[in-house]
């Protein structure tokens, strides 16, 4: 067990054991909204000349992620630090742990339930304009020469033909590719890496299962996948909007055995 995880473990009551599942991205957490007393950036970051204090002060960073899908308003985190406190401090706890851990419990799956929900609902309102925007940009792709657009609204646009086999969805695939979004943004790219990746087929986003299935080795396409055989309302934030249609460039290296 590394030395962050003892700290954090130690200063975070021991019911509270559930695993952080609110982030699933490096975005930082949102900072408290009272932050007018806060020093401006300059002097803070000036504040953390050493070593130790730019650990320390990531430590409390750490505590602050772990907590943001409590959503806690300004006038409750004195009580958090007050914890906190005491504990690291050596004080005695001013409530009894055996007593107030469930109601603890309650507490953290309550706010995290509400958190969730709040961000399904943001997430849902700003799906609308990206699926538009993701109809008109099919609707060009659609008209490409070869392009094949299939009953679920895949659209797949033939760049190289392959010579070889056709994997089944139980496969494990060898493949190249570049995803953007309709902006031509680049999310997420192998070619970058200059790594293949390797994957079952049955184990990606529905358009992908679908799609190299219809390809052959040695072959490249250009897919688009709207958000309903890619990543949803929900998307994959801060990357992909919800609601995004996604452009691939796959090529078919292998199938692997």
């Amino acid at each position: 067990m590394n030395i962050m995880l003892k700290i954090l473990l130690l200063a975070l009551p021991l019911a509270w054991s559930q695993p952080d599942t609110a982030k699933t991205s490096s975005e930082p957490a949102k900072p408290p909204k009272a932050a007018k007393a806060a020093a401006a950036p300059k002097a803070a970051s000036a504040e953390l000349a050493t070593d130790d204090q730019k650990v320390l002060y990531l430590l409390g960073a750490s505590l602050a992620s772990r907590g943001s899908q409590l959503d806690l308003k300004p006038s409750e985190l004195k009580y958090v630090k007050m914890g906190l406190d005491d504990l690291l401090l050596g004080k005695q706890l001013k409530v009894n742990p055996q007593e107030i851990n469930p109601k603890l419990q309650q507490f953290a799956q309550t706010r995290e339930s509400a958190h969730q929900a709040a961000e399904q609902k943001k997430a849902l309102a700003q799906s609308g304009p990206e699926k538009e925007k993701g109809k008109g940009y099919a609707a060009k792709a659609a008209k490409e020469p070869g392009a094949q657009t299939l009953p679920d609204g895949l659209v797949m646009i033939p760049i190289k033909e392959g010579t070889g086999a056709s994997p089944k969805a139980t496969d494990k695939v060898k493949v190249h590719y570049t995803g953007t979004l309709t902006t031509g943004q680049v999310f997420d790219s192998s070619v970058q890496r200059g790594q293949p990746a390797e994957f079952p087929l049955n184990q990606v986003i529905p358009c992908w299962t679908e799609a190299v299935q219809k390809m052959k080795v040695g072959g490249k396409a250009k897919l688009v996948c709207p958000s309903s055989i890619a990543y949803g309302d929900q998307g994959r934030p801060p990357q992909i909007p919800g609601g995004a249609t996604l452009v691939f460039e796959v090529e078919l290296l292998d199938i692997v055995k």
